[in-house]
């Protein structure tokens, strides 16, 4: 068996990546912890309601339990500055698409609503929802947009 020239450079090449890829598996013994920086824009139910005005009508909003955990019960509290007609909420993912979750309210009086819904977690471990606020007062229908991080720690 005769060796070449490009026999031996293809084995030199093959045993340097191997030897790399080695390398490249050893344990890590540190601990990273990869955090996100906070958003400013984001709601914090934590410290308080979320609140937005849209033609002299405040909408608040806020959630329980605060952190709003994925796949688990959360209950939705809307509340408006004057008393409006057809609210209605909607979730879906800011930046990445996860379908759309209606939010069933009910009107406890004039100016408050609550409903409860369950959405589901994101591997990625940052995913932000989008709460989709319309409503209609003098025949304009009008809608505003609560954006809120899920499994937030706090």
């Amino acid at each position: 068996m005769q060796v070449t020239h490009n026999s031996a450079v293809l084995r030199f090449v093959t045993v340097s990546v191997f030897g790399l890829l080695l390398l490249g598996c050893e344990p890590n013994n540190e601990s990273i912890t990869v955090s996100q920086p906070e958003d400013p824009t984001l709601c914090s139910f934590k410290t308080d309601v979320c609140a937005k005005t849209v033609a002299d009508v405040e909408i608040q909003l806020s959630l329980n339990p605060w952190q709003a955990p994925s796949e688990k019960p959360l209950t939705m509290f809307v509340t408006t500055s004057k008393s409006v007609t057809d609210l209605k909420v909607k979730l879906q993912g800011r930046d990445m698409f996860m379908g759309v979750i209606p939010v069933n309210l009910a009107q406890t009086d004039k100016t408050h609503y609550q409903g409860e819904f369950v959405y589901g977690s994101c591997s990625s471990g940052y995913m932000v929802w989008s709460a989709i606020v319309s409503f209609t007062i003098d025949d304009k229908e009008l809608f505003t947009t609560f954006d809120f991080l899920a499994d937030n720690p706090g």
